[in-house]
Order: C-alpha cells, then sequence, then structure tokens
C-alpha cells in the first residue's frame, strides 16, 4: 500500500514514558482510588499478581490493548471515555502556538 493513499506520516515517539502515557497512568491511578481500591484488590480482581498492577502503574510496563480492557472493566470505567479524553487532552496540547 503506497503512503500517499494513507495521508501524510506521522512520527510515533516511543510512549513508554510520554506525557501522554502518563496521563494516561494518572487517570487509571485515580480510577483505582476513587474506587477505594489497593494495587492488590485490582490485581485479584485481574487474577495476577500485585506486582502486575505496580509495573503499570509505575511506568515499568505497558498495557496492551486487552489488559487495558480488562483493567478499565475492573475499575468501572468506559474505555472508550478515557481514550477521549487523552485525545482531547492531546489535541489541546497540539493547538497551542
Amino acid at each position: 500500500m503506497s503512503r500517499f493513499l494513507l495521508g501524510p506520516v506521522r512520527l510515533m515517539p516511543k510512549s513508554l514514558r510520554s506525557a501522554r502515557q502518563r496521563r494516561l497512568l494518572q487517570r487509571l491511578i485515580a480510577a483505582r482510588k476513587t474506587k477505594g481500591a489497593t494495587q492488590a484488590q485490582v490485581a485479584d480482581m485481574l487474577g495476577r499478581p500485585q506486582s502486575f498492577v505496580a509495573k503499570y502503574e509505575g511506568g515499568e510496563r505497558r498495557l496492551d490493548v486487552i489488559e487495558f480492557l480488562d483493567v478499565a472493566e475492573a475499575l468501572g470505567i468506559d474505555p472508550c471515555e478515557l481514550l477521549a479524553q487523552l485525545r482531547r487532552a492531546r489535541d489541546l496540547h497540539d493547538s497551542r502556538p
């Protein structure tokens, strides 16, 4: 497929420690705390060790899409709304002079 059919190419920076990744993690942590859950309790809901939650919250590992959906469900948040919030924040950041 030609890149001309897809539109302009935008370079994707590494995301593990990006501002957008930090905003995502902040929102996941806030959702967990709002729910009144510990990392261990979320891990139990996911059938994973507490270190799994600690590592994604600490930015040591990324969540894949399926893991993200499972975490959002465990936290009782709408994954689509969370992604929309991140996109709006990016758009606001990109539109600044």
